[in-house]
């Protein structure tokens, strides 16, 4: 079967396709970086030709508020569009768990935004909202870094790894279509900050963690309902916080 990755060269595209190909498919990393671009078009119609399946794992350029709101509302009405004319059968799109909950973040926003195209699309589709990823606790960290203090909610956030996410997408990939939604999670949930400190002290950083239920998450006062999941029965990925902070401090 061929799926269609856009995004497919990023951190969890790459995965995607690697685990698509490992199950016999005939899965198309589409990037610019591979002559495919959402935005522009180029090469969207070649990629789309005999597709049965396309993966939304696509990441915006740039984080501010209008340019992702522009990234993703653009980049989705063209694949939906392209999509719809070659007859493509089942449309993945990788969100963001509890995104309507954070209205004052803008890049929530847009995954929302998106989702509701895809919802309004005459395509079946499938949205796998997933929680944070490991992978981006040093990036949280830093942007609540204020000299050698970093300013946190202890607010409940119950973040994956990434080859957890690539599995669960594999899975959907694979699958009928839901059109609906379904959430997937990492196995335990703990404070932000908690979570921050732990991997403070295993990468040997200095930086002290306050703990202040007024901090802000990227324009967002936090609640226990703000980064964890809604469902009653998310998919939960099997890697531990502590699992993956070995094997990453190792590499």
């Amino acid at each position: 079967m061929k799926i269609v990755v856009i995004g497919g060269t990023g951190l969890i595209g790459s995965k995607l396709v690697n685990n698509l190909r490992e199950r016999g498919h005939d899965a198309l990393a589409a990037s610019p970086n591979t002559g495919v671009n959402s935005i522009t078009r180029e090469g969207l119609a070649e990629a789309m030709d005999g597709a049965q399946v396309v993966v939304d794992v696509s990441n915006a350029p740039s984080w501010e508020d209008q340019a992702v709101l522009d990234f993703f509302e653009t980049s989705t009405r063209n694949l939906l569009a392209a999509e719809a004319a070659a007859g493509v059968r089942h449309h993945v799109a990788l969100s963001i768990v509890a995104s309507e909950r954070s209205p004052a973040n803008g890049y929530f926003r847009a995954k929302v935004a998106q989702e509701n195209l895809i919802k309004a699309s005459s395509i079946p589709y499938t949205l796998l909202r997933a929680t944070q990823f490991f992978e981006f606790v040093g990036g949280i960290a830093q942007s609540a870094t204020v000299g050698e203090e970093v300013r946190l909610s202890p607010a409940l956030i119950q973040p994956m790894a990434s080859d957890d996410v690539a599995a669960a997408l594999t899975d959907v990939a694979l699958a009928a279509p839901l059109n609906g939604t379904q959430e997937i999670a990492g196995p335990e949930a703990m404070p932000l900050d908690e979570l921050v400190r732990r991997y403070f002290r295993a990468t040997h950083d200095t930086r002290k963690v306050i703990p202040d239920v007024h901090a802000r998450y990227f324009g967002d006062v936090l609640d226990d309902q703000s980064l964890t999941p809604g469902s009653s029965n998310p998919r939960l990925g099997p890697t531990r916080f502590e699992d993956w902070l070995a094997k990453s401090t190792q590499r």
